[in-house]
């Protein structure tokens, strides 16, 4: 009975877990689509009024990459955390999906950049430190991903080579097992 509640309270748990993260992932849904609702809206005020449309469709770019991204987080989350089990996945999966979604930011975090660097540019020259800041962040975030994907996958290669060993020691156990005549 004991190993029955504790199995019952991690399904409770695991549907909890499921239910808050669907929750924070349609709630970033529905602002990364108001994001790009208010893109929109940028544009179409700047053409129907007399606002100055380069800077209408600079500030559009900004709030279209960030409403990507933080589209792309509602979908990872939905993805690793709702849908799929964490326990079912294999280390190459999780590598790919998390190369994946880190790409995602980096796009965005140079987009960003860029936006930055030519609204600055054209207001204020002293003020290019952070849209360069941004740009060196973004460069760090590269490297770092580029660095994870080359360890990671060294590692995947180690354990596999392990795994395989394991599996062909447990295999041939296994035939000794069969070959050897029974007791009695």
């Amino acid at each position: 009975m004991p190993e029955q509640s504790a199995t019952d309270a991690v399904q409770r748990a695991t549907l909890l877990s499921r239910i808050v993260f669907g929750t924070a992932a349609l709630a970033l849904v529905l602002l990364s689509f108001g994001l790009i609702v208010t893109a929109v809206g940028v544009v179409v005020a700047a053409f129907t009024t007399a606002a100055p449309v380069d800077r209408a469709l600079l500030d559009a770019v900004g709030y279209m990459v960030i409403g990507i991204a933080v589209f792309d987080v509602a979908k990872y989350l939905l993805e690793e955390e709702v849908v799929r089990t964490r326990e079912l996945r294999s280390a190459a999966e999780a590598r790919r999906s998390l190369t994946k979604f880190l790409s995602t930011i980096a796009i965005a975090v140079f987009l960003e950049a860029l936006v930055g660097v030519f609204e600055t540019a054209k207001d204020d020259i002293r003020l290019m430190i952070y849209p360069t800041l941004l740009l060196i962040a973004g460069v760090f975030m590269i490297l770092g991903l580029g660095l994870y994907i080359r360890f990671s996958a060294q590692a995947e290669m180690q354990v596999g080579v392990q795994d395989e060993r394991a599996d062909a020691q447990r295999e041939a156990a296994d035939h000794r097992e069969r070959r050897r005549p029974p007791a009695g």
